[in-house]
Order: C-alpha cells, then structure tokens, then sequence
C-alpha cells in the first residue's frame, strides 16, 4: 500500500527558472517583445501570400502553412513563459504541462513533416516542370498540409497517452518549459522502454524526413549543375530558405534529443536553459525573415504592402 500511495501526477509541477528573481522583469518584456516579433512577422507573411493572387503557388502556400504554425507553437509556449515571470511563479499543474507537450510536439512534427513537403515540391517543380501544376495541384498541396497536420496529432497523442500512463513520484523539471522528457524522467518505474521507444520514433520520423528532404535537394542540385548559371542562381535562391531552415530545425532536435538525455547533467544551468529555449525563439524569429528577405518575389510584395499601407494613412 505505501508503494502505490508514492505513485502519483502531482497537482504542480516545478518549473527550472533558476534564480532569475532580480531580472525577471526584465526577461519577461524581451519575451513579449519577441512574441510580439514573432505574430507581426508570421501575420505579414499570411496577409501577404492570402492578398496577392500571383503568392497563390504552393511554395507560398507552405510558407503561409509553416507561418501559421509557427503563431501556434510559439502560443503553446511565450504566454505561459511571460505569465511565469511577471508573476514570479514557477509552476505549472500537471494538466496544463500534458497540454503544452502535446502543442510544441505537433508544432515540431508538422514543422518536420511540412519542409518535408516543400522539399518534395521543390524537387518536382525543377526536376520535373513539365508535370509540376498537374502532380502539385492546388487540392493536392491542401491534401499534403492535411496529411502533415494529422500525422502530427496521430504521432503525438500516442506519444501523450504514453507519458501520461507513467506514475510519478518528482515534480521537478529540467527546463523552463514543459516537454515530454521531462515529465517522463519523473517516473516511479522504470523508463528504459519509454527511452528507448522515444529515440527510436524519434530518428526514424527525422532521420527518414531528413534523408528525403536532402534527396530533393541533391537531385535539383545535380539537375541545375547541368543547366545555365542564371537558372543555377535561381533555384539556390529558391531552396536556401528551406535548406537553411531545415537544417537548423533538424540539428535543434537530434541536439535535443540527445543532449537531454545523456550529457544535460554535465553542463552548466545558464548552457542548458539556452539550449532548451533555443528552438523555441530562433525558427520563431528568424525564419519570416528568411523567407521573407530571401526570396525575392517574397520580398517584394511585402514592401508593396507596407507602401500601400502608408499611402492609405498618408491619406
């Protein structure tokens, strides 16, 4: 009987801020100002793919679903975040902390499932551009983000239902936010399969996505080495941003995945807080202004937009 009463989900869990009480104020504004940095960003790129019908490609489609995505999870985490040191509390009930898990792992894996897609569009329309508007149809761009979409609520609720069925007997987590390691690492019981279900599931989703997303790009490399140097620097221009975003995306989370697991114990608090909010304000800032500085016809109907805007105030 006293095993089974140490077997619990307790109410709160705790939150690893540290001591962060002299600067929090601090912190939560440079927070709110990223968050708000991240919505204005993200809501530009949507309003201008959604006003310009020339933006209604798929490429720009997946960019808008990726921005869109992008709102999300970083919903799932700033206001949680900028509430916890505003208030100066550094807890979460266990429930809210199941939530935050299930939104930033949907955000992750359809983030990976979406460049996934754009790779594969990419690929189609250099490779194969007699073909390109019959295969990425515009139904079929929407049947691709939807299958991303519920491939990620698929994959995470298995993933949630399994954290959940773990009695716990801590409530002290390893970072600022919640995330499924964490609250596993918790557990009364032994978590050798959930560890090794976990890395399993894990390198199989990226490590497959991966390798088909740099076969895209090695295949449109090998296509464009053969052609013009003017057609060579329109498809760089065209696949750096996704290169450059997938990349970055796939090294956060094998780090992630890894780190956390096996060296996290050896590294000091202020590497590892910088580390586990890393993806989650890097993609989120900067990617918009990858895709949208980058690419060129991106770029300049932003600026219309905005022109257009301070025409109409002028007025």
């Amino acid at each position: 009987m006293m095993e089974n009463a140490s077997y619990f989900h307790p109410q709160l869990l705790v939150l690893s801020f540290g001591d962060v009480s002299s600067m929090r104020y601090l912190y939560g504004v440079l927070a709110l100002l990223c968050y708000i940095l991240i919505i204005f960003n993200n809501g530009v790129i949507i309003i201008t793919v959604a006003m310009h019908k020339t933006l209604q490609e798929p490429m720009y489609i997946f960019i808008s679903a990726l921005s869109i995505n992008s709102i999300y999870g970083s919903s799932a985490f700033y206001p949680g975040f900028i509430r916890n040191l505003f208030l100066d509390v550094y807890t979460i009930s266990y429930s809210a902390c199941i939530l935050q898990i299930f939104c930033i792992y949907v955000y992750v894996n359809f983030e990976m499932a979406a460049l996934t897609v754009m790779a594969f569009d990419r690929y189609v329309c250099i490779c194969n551009p007699l073909r390109y508007h019959i295969i990425m149809s515009t139904s079929m761009v929407y049947k691709l983000l939807a299958a991303a979409c519920c491939y990620s609520v698929v994959i995470q609720f298995i993933h949630t239902m399994i954290t959940i069925s773990l009695p716990l007997c801590g409530k002290v987590l390893m970072k600022i936010y919640c995330d499924n390691w964490s609250v596993v690492r918790l557990s009364c019981i032994d978590i050798t399969f959930n560890n090794i279900f976990g890395l399993i599931v894990t390198f199989c989703k990226e490590v497959t996505m991966l390798c088909l997303i740099l076969f895209s790009y090695i295949s449109i490399l090998r296509v464009c080495s053969k052609s013009s140097q003017a057609i060579f620097s329109k498809a760089g221009n065209t696949c750096s941003p996704q290169l450059i975003t997938t990349l970055n995306f796939v090294i956060d989370i094998l780090f992630e995945v890894l780190f956390y697991r096996y060296f996290s114990s050896s590294v000091p608090y202020e590497v590892r807080t910088f580390m586990s909010v890393y993806g989650l304000v890097v993609p989120f800032v900067f990617n918009p202004l990858i895709y949208g500085l980058k690419m060129t016809k991106m770029r300049i109907k932003i600026f219309k937009l905005f022109q257009r805007n301070r025409i109409n105030n002028g007025q």
